[in-house]
């Protein structure tokens, strides 16, 4: 076919139809730079985008405070998995929905609340009250400005304004705590027994019969995948430093970080808080201000902490009587700290305008900056230089063994040569049954995948944490396999006697249970089985600790009696292999005399924060539908 329009596209013709393919195909080649687009987002949430840096930046943060809540049994495949980062995404969707909720409908975070906030961080916390050299010792070795931090602070604070404020306005009355609690503390008559375990009615296992289940049951009869690892390490605890600093150079180190060493000016300071509305009128502003003037013509050092309890704003101050604790410049907004400095001690400010209203400003006592001597500090300077020179080489030894097993990944034998690194060797071991270096989920994950498994490679660096690392080959490889009947035969035939010894049971308990719902009295039944009735009048959901928990839990699903001398059976499996009986004679309600009004707040409590988190979910469901989101799964 290809010969034949050949033959015919010859001549003026093929010149015409040649010539619009050409241009038709650079005009759209031509277009293609023009309109081609890539997308450099992770998602894009109405007109906010999530960027593949802060996502990638969200999953570090969460990927590193497992490794420190779960140690050595952390597993970093888990944030590698699309399920995982995901729901990451999703929370980070919900976050951008929120915060362009506070700005439609004009929530904000104040000052006062982001500087509370920072206050009650117990890192930054000596003695109960904020210590602002602990402050900025934390903003140094974190490598953020103040500045930094209080924006991503506000910025945490802003994702939770309207879950707040939700659950601020959740409302659970009486009707509903009493309804729950009645439920809680219901009491329930119980009687039951505990049926003796039947004998099995064949205790013959044939050989044939042994087969069948071996067959049948192979996978619990496995000798599992397992593997010996080849290993060199480098672990920081055992690195020796070079040298130790001398005192020169810790005097020069000392000199030139000085003001590590000074404790700046500080002052004791309480307040009373008015508040202004962000959006206030003329008229609400004016108020406010007569209201603090009222105030700051009446306070004296004396009344001042009664004052502050009864009419400051500031919640998280009032109940101290407005103490703010020991204060700095720059640790408040710039009209209270201009106000707080210009003060002589013991004196009390006239109304100081900040973006959170009028603060009436009193001045405990004040505290002169101080230095502290070389000789103080010196031990702290020693161990920040060793222990900076020991990362240096532990990075430097680390980041070699890396370089030189990813050159050479068919052998450790050229890196430990080149670096004085031994190679050991692990023994056998599986997924789950590795001991010391070999129970670390990293090692283990590394040691079982593809690149090193089948493919032969060297891991890559392997971090066990705490300055400690490994790489890894393969020594020895052993694929699961079902162990010989010989092995198990002996097991086996326990676990056919086992099952018919169960088979039984259940046959048993379900016919002493239809001899009870036939009116049988349960002592009689009891007796005749070679057991005895157990009564427990009163029993209390999750608190009769004599009522073993399988009869608890069931004694209230079952429905409440119909009458009076009509109790509810039912057959119970105890777990163990053996059953029991189970009768509910009476249900009462509660007593809720006994409940004390702080137990019945505190469920209030946590019934408004249930009720408030679903109220979130659904605002965020109905969010959801109402904007556009685009998720870019080629850069999760």
């Amino acid at each position: 076919m290809l010969q034949a329009m050949r033959n015919k596209m010859h001549g003026w013709p093929s010149i015409i139809v040649l010539g619009l393919a050409v241009l038709a195909m650079s005009l759209f080649g031509m277009e293609s730079y023009f309109t081609s687009h890539s997308d450099t987002f992770v998602a894009k949430v109405g007109k906010r985008e999530i960027s593949q840096n802060a996502f990638q930046d969200r999953i570090n943060q969460l990927r590193q405070q497992a490794s420190a809540q779960q140690g050595e049994h952390f597993d970093p495949t888990i944030f590698e998995k699309p399920e995982t980062k995901l729901r990451v995404l999703d929370a980070m969707i919900d976050e951008q929905l929120l915060l362009q909720a506070n700005a439609d409908w004009g929530l904000r975070v104040s000052d006062q609340a982001l500087r509370d906030t920072i206050a009650g961080i117990p890192a930054f916390q000596v003695n109960g009250q904020f210590d602002p050299t602990s402050y900025r010792a934390w903003l140094a070795s974190s490598g953020k400005t103040a500045d930094m931090f209080e924006d991503q602070m506000r910025s945490s604070l802003a994702g939770q304004l309207l879950p707040s404020a939700i659950t601020d306005s959740t409302i659970v009355g009486d009707a509903r705590v009493d309804g729950f609690l009645n439920l809680l503390t219901q009491r329930r008559d119980l009687r039951y027994f505990l049926l003796p375990k039947p004998d099995a009615a064949d205790t013959q296992v044939t050989d044939a019969q042994i087969q069948s289940w071996y067959k049948s049951h192979q996978a619990e009869y496995m000798n599992p995948e397992q593997v010996s690892v080849q290993y060199i390490e480098v672990d920081g605890a055992t690195l020796k430093p070079e040298s130790v600093p001398s005192d020169e150079e810790l005097k020069k180190r000392y000199e030139d970080e000085k003001q590590r060493f000074v404790q700046p000016e500080q002052r004791l300071v309480s307040h009373i808080l008015i508040n202004v509305p962000a959006n206030a009128t003329p008229e609400q502003q004016k108020a406010a201000l007569a209201q603090a003037d009222k105030i700051a013509a009446e306070a004296t050092p004396a009344d001042f902490a009664k004052l502050a309890e009864k009419d400051s704003q500031d919640l998280g101050s009032k109940r101290q009587g407005g103490d703010l604790g020991w204060l700095e410049k720059g640790v408040t907004n710039a009209a209270f700290d201009s106000a707080m400095f210009s003060l002589q001690k013991g004196q009390i400010s006239k109304p100081v305008l900040s973006s959170d209203g009028y603060h009436i400003i009193w001045l405990r006592d004040v505290r002169s900056g101080e230095s502290r001597p070389f000789a103080e500090v010196r031990d702290q300077l020693i161990k920040e230089a060793t222990t900076a020179q020991r990362d240096r080489q532990y990075n430097d030894l680390a980041g070699k063994m890396a370089d030189n097993t990813y050159s050479n990944p068919s052998s450790l034998e050229p890196a430990s040569a080149a670096l004085g690194l031994p190679i050991k060797t692990t023994p056998l071991f599986s997924r789950t049954d590795g001991q010391g270096l070999t129970a670390n989920p990293k090692l283990v994950a590394a040691a079982f995948s593809d690149d090193v498994l089948v493919q032969g490679n060297n891991s890559g660096l392997v971090d066990l944490g705490n300055d400690h690392s490994v790489v890894i080959h393969v020594e020895k490889h052993v694929a699961a396999a079902v162990k010989p009947l010989s092995e198990v035969q002996a097991k086996i035939k326990d676990s056919i006697l086992e099952a018919r010894v169960a088979e039984a049971a259940k046959k048993q308990a379900d016919d002493v249970l239809a001899r009870l719902r036939k009116g049988e009295a349960m002592p009689a039944v009891a007796k005749a089985l070679g057991a005895s009735v157990v009564s427990v009048p009163d029993a209390v959901r999750e608190q009769s600790l004599q009522v073993p928990p399988p009869l608890l839990k069931e004694a209230f699903l079952l429905p409440h009696p119909v009458a009076a001398g009509k109790p509810e059976f039912a057959a119970v499996d105890m777990g163990d292999g053996g059953f029991a009986l189970l009768a509910v004679d009476k249900v009462q309600s509660g007593d809720l005399s006994k409940v004390t009004p702080d137990q019945r707040e505190a469920l209030r409590h946590q019934m408004a924060q249930a009720y408030g988190s679903e109220a979130t979910r659904e605002l965020l469901e109905m969010l959801r539908s109402g904007t556009k989101i685009k998720i870019n799964n080629s850069l999760m």
